[in-house]
Parts: C-alpha cells; sequence; structure tokens
C-alpha cells in the first residue's frame, strides 16, 4: 500500500520531522482558502501516485489565493499517467537553497534496514544511482541498537555539508527510521529533504510504501488507503484476498502458489503466447474464492483464453472445479479455458470439469500449449 504525499509527510510530522504548512483542497475554491490562510506564495501539487508530476504540469507555483484558484481548477482533473488528479496538496513555498535525498529501505541482502543520503535531491534515486551512484551513501541498522548517532554522522559529513545543520539532520534521520520501523514500511523517503533561506531542514516531498502483510497492525493506516489509485480489479482482489497483478497479454492465469505462478506465466511466454496477468488464489482456496478470481480474470476485455494450473496440496482440486463452475453460471462467456489440476482429489477435479466440457490437461506443457492455441482462435482437442 502506497501513501499519498500529503499522508506520508503528516506521518512523518508525527516524528518530529518538519514539513511544510499547507492542507489538502479538493476543489479550486478550497485551494484558494487554503492559500489565503497560509499567506504568500504556494505551491500546488497534484495527489497521484506516480513519479514524474512535475514533468507533467501537476506541480505549479502560485504568487496569491486568485492565482492557486485557478491553477489548482487546471491540475485537478488532469491525466498523468493514466491517474486522474482528485485532490492536490497546497503548501507552503519554501525558499529551498539546498536539496538532499534522504531514505529507508528494507536490504533483504543484509536483513536490516539501510539508511540511504544523497547530496543529489530532487532527483529520483534510481536516476542518481544509474549517473552517479558513488553519490549514494549507506549505512545498515542493527535492529537491536537502532539508528546510531556516528552512522548519521557518516552519512552527513559524506554528503559535505556545512557543519551547523548537524542536529537537525540527526533529528530528522531518527524521525524517519522510527516511522519506518513503527509503521512496517517497505520505502519511506524524503526527496528533497531542503535546506531553506532561513537556515531550516523541511522535508518538501515524502513517499511511504507499506507492507501490505503487516496492515492488520495498523488499522489506521489501512483506513487511508485512496481507492482512487486501484483499478475495480484490484479493489476487488485485494478484498478477495487474492495476489493480482494485471498485464498486457491475452491469456488469464488463475494459479495456486507465487512460483507456481511464475512458472506458469514464463511457459505461456515459452510456448508464444503472453499472460494477461499474475494471480495467486493461495493455498486452502474455497469455491467462493476461486469464482471471485475467475469473476475478476473475465473482465479483463484482453483475455482471449483462461488457463487453471492448480496443484491440490491443501488447496482441492474439486473445491478449485466447483468454483470455476460457480462463477462460470454468473459470467457468461465464450472465452476458452483450460485447466491442469494436480494432486488432491484431482480425479474428481477432472471429472467436474469435464461433465462441463471443459479443456483439460495433464502436464503443464500441455495445458499452456492449449491455452496459446485457443487464444489464437485454433481448434483445441
Amino acid at each position: 500500500m502506497k501513501l499519498q504525499e500529503y499522508q506520508a509527510k503528516r506521518l512523518f510530522a508525527q516524528y518530529g520531522i518538519p514539513i511544510p504548512q499547507g492542507n489538502i483542497a479538493i476543489t479550486p475554491e478550497d485551494a484558494r482558502a487554503v492559500a489565503k490562510e497560509l499567506g504568500g506564495r504556494v505551491v500546488i501539487k497534484s495527489q497521484v501516485l506516480v513519479g514524474g508530476r512535475g514533468k507533467a504540469g501537476g506541480i505549479k507555483l502560485a504568487q496569491d489565493p486568485d492565482e492557486a484558484e485557478i491553477v489548482a481548477g487546471k491540475i485537478l482533473g488532469m491525466d498523468i499517467k493514466g491517474l486522474i488528479v482528485r485532490k492536490v496538496l497546497v503548501d507552503r513555498a519554501i525558499d529551498i537553497q539546498k536539496e538532499i535525498y534522504l531514505g529507508a529501505v528494507v536490504d533483504r541482502a543484509a536483513r536490516r534496514v539501510s539508511l540511504m543520503a544523497s547530496s543529489e535531491g530532487g532527483i529520483d534515486i534510481e536516476e542518481v544511482a544509474a549517473r552517479t551512484p558513488e553519490k549514494i551513501l549507506r549505512v545498515q541498522i542493527d535492529p537491536a541498537v537502532g539508528l546510531q548517532d556516528y552512522q548519521t554522522r557518516q552519512l552527513f559529513f559524506g554528503m559535505g555539508l556545512d557543519p551547523a545543520y548537524i542536529r537537525n539532520f540527526g533529528a530528522i534521520a531518527q524521525g524517519l527510521y522510527k516511522c519506518f520501523v513503527a509503521s512496517d514500511a517497505s520505502l519511506a523517503e524524503i526527496n528533497p529533504l531542503v535546506i531553506t533561506g532561513d537556515q531550516k531542514m523541511i522535508a518538501a516531498d515524502g513517499k511511504i510504501d507499506l507492507d501490505d502483510n503487516a496492515l492488520f497492525r495498523h488499522p489506521d493506516l489501512a483506513a487511508i488507503r485512496d481507492s482512487d489509485e486501484e483499478t475495480d480489479s484490484e479493489r476487488l482482489a485485494r478484498e478477495a484476498g487474492l495476489s493480482y497483478v494485471k498485464l498486457d497479454g491475452e491469456i488469464g492465469c488463475m494459479v495456486n502458489g507465487a512460483g507456481l505462478a511464475m512458472a506458469t506465466m514464463d511457459i505461456i511466454k515459452f510456448f508464444g503466447g503472453s499472460p494477461a496477468n499474475f494471480l495467486d488464489i493461495g493455498g486452502g482456496a474455497q469455491a467462493e474464492k476461486v469464482a471471485a478470481a475467475l469473476r475478476i480474470i473475465l473482465s479483463d476485455p484482453n483475455v482471449k483464453a483462461v488457463l487453471f494450473n492448480i496443484f491440490g496440496g491443501i488447496t482441492r482440486c474439486d473445491e478449485v472445479a466447483r468454483g470455476i463452475l460457480t462463477a462460470l453460471a454468473d459470467v457468461k462467456t465464450s472465452v476458452p479455458m483450460v485447466a491442469r489440476l494436480v494432486g488432491t482429489n484431482e480425479e474428481e477435479g477432472r471429472q467436474i470439469l469435464a461433465s462441463a466440457h471443459m479443456l483439460t490437461a495433464l502436464t503443464l506443457s500441455e495445458a499452456a500449449q492449449k491455452a496459446v492455441k485457443a487464444a489464437a482462435g485454433e481448434m483445441v482437442a
């Protein structure tokens, strides 16, 4: 789950990280009211979960409340990389003297949180890594003792910053680490962390990605999920407890197990097809869950065939077969389907599907080849 910029910065503020004064607006009139309350110049920032907002025209300055209303009216409703701007953040404009990057991420190789800093703030960290990797500084944080002062000093002086700001930087770094750990984040970054003309450090922008598997511990954060940033299919999959990612292909995939799902997509590509999605129904999936998954797959107009690849360990093949037929009773479709059921109650599962005149296969290779042919409109026996 990703937080919008305004949500991330409000969370930062709870851990002592300075953020600009500002508020959210959903209409041009709201933006005018916020700008009037703030006084002086403001920056109007589109709130969409995508990079490149500035280049797309989604971030603009306004000199006064009248201009803020006009600018907000132009930004609201914009389409930025397929996402519609429905709200803007109106922040007091900052006199920026220096921009730096500060971020925390889980380093799976080190099995620790890695705190990264760079003097090249305001630029995507991936771009910095590709162009000037030596300008990215890292420290690994021992979870038993937390972020140490010597580590923040190592980052600070490594960036060549004015010693006058070392206390500010240390406090912000500690706040970011505490926020990261307390919210079960997978990524938390301030980009840019700016030094202002009045010699302050402020988080001008923020980004937080939360670990979905830990959201049960954070109902307050789960409650602020922005449903506008999800497609209907993604929302339905999340509500049904399914792992789903839409792709651009024509063969819908329903598989139980992430590794098996990846292998299924690979073999579809091997035989000349293209997967339309990643969909893992998980272990122990009952008929209702299978039916929900199939409805999501069939809602994609690009799908020309569906491949079921089920290994019946915890999941019973007959339950999956009943789920498929339950979904087909509700969603009428002419899309051809191929099922490969192996494991617990596989014979019963195949008999259930055979009675509905569905295509079956004993091996994954056979199933993939049948699905590719079916998607191409060829006759499959």
